[in-house]
């Protein structure tokens, strides 16, 4: 099975690259049925972690998966799971 993973380090203060890139990720993840999407915000300040998790909180974007987990292992990380 083919895994989904998006790492934000590279692009952590580009604000409008983040959300577009977020956007492509999910679509991405329904299109080709693929779950869990991997999303690597980076532990850093937690801000980004908090941003990635309130893009996920949006009505039309929770429409799309089943539940979020957050790694109880690693702060900076956070899994998208889809009920296809």
């Amino acid at each position: 099975m083919a895994k989904l993973k998006l790492d934000l380090h590279d692009i952590f203060n580009k604000g409008h690259k983040i959300e577009s890139e977020l956007q492509r990720i999910i679509q991405e993840a329904v299109t080709k049925r693929v779950s869990p999407v991997e999303i690597i915000p980076g532990k850093g300040s937690g801000q980004l972690k908090k941003s990635v998790l309130r893009f996920l909180a949006r009505p039309e974007i929770k429409a799309l998966y089943h539940r979020i987990e957050k790694d109880d292992k690693n702060f900076g990380r956070v899994f998208v799971h889809f009920k296809f």
